[in-house]
């Protein structure tokens, strides 16, 4: 045990010691900006913004940043592989910086909220979310922590995808705002506290 912590130590500040990783979903390229399937980059940019951490770093199959804020260690990512191959971006960062799996978050949206409306999550099944979908397949596990965003669910009769790579209506954007400030709220929250406490604050 103490070689490894030790070795871990011995790690370039950059690449060693203690981390918490926090990822936001989405496809990558000017036409998804600002679409209902990229709030996670949305919350990624705002975090960047917060945190003072410029995503300046490209590799893993992504694009990540690498600070400090609060005295924790924070690397924000944002997977370029497209949605339903996130987890490979996923699992390259945490295997290369010996992330565990507590220190993982994960925020993306949800069909099953309404627009506007977060909730937080230590596990879970993808809900036919590919990037949980494919998350899953490469952590080998359900059990990670988690933060859906509502986008809620297309009229009848509309296709499911069309719906999730539109924008949002002009009446549901300060919702979505709204939902994008309270998610960085609560990843600051987990940077000082245990996962199970933001939630219950802000699983209300």
């Amino acid at each position: 045990m103490f070689e490894k912590i030790f070795k871990r130590l011995a790690k370039p500040v950059e690449e060693g010691g203690p981390m918490k990783l926090i990822v936001g979903l989405g496809n990558p390229g000017k036409q998804y900006d600002q679409t209902r399937h990229n709030i996670g980059f949305e919350v990624i940019d705002g975090l960047a913004s917060q945190f003072s951490i410029p995503l300046n770093q490209s590799k893993f199959k992504g694009l990540y940043g690498v600070g400090f804020y609060k005295g924790e260690k924070v690397l924000l990512l944002k997977p370029l592989t497209y949605m339903n191959l996130s987890g490979e971006s996923i699992r390259a960062v945490m295997d290369y910086y010996q992330i565990e799996l507590e220190d993982l978050l994960v925020i993306y949206d949800d069909l099953d909220l309404p627009v506007g409306k977060i909730r937080l999550r230590q596990k879970g099944s993808p809900g036919g979310h590919n990037g949980i979908k494919s998350t899953v397949a490469h952590l080998g596990t359900q059990q990670f922590n988690r933060i859906r965003i509502g986008i809620d669910r297309p009229h009848p009769g509309m296709n499911i995808p069309d719906y999730v790579l539109g924008r949002f209506r002009s009446e549901e954007q300060v919702l979505t705002q709204d939902a994008v400030k309270k998610s960085v709220g609560a990843c600051e929250a987990w940077l000082e506290k245990p996962f199970l406490q933001v939630m219950n604050e802000y699983n209300q």
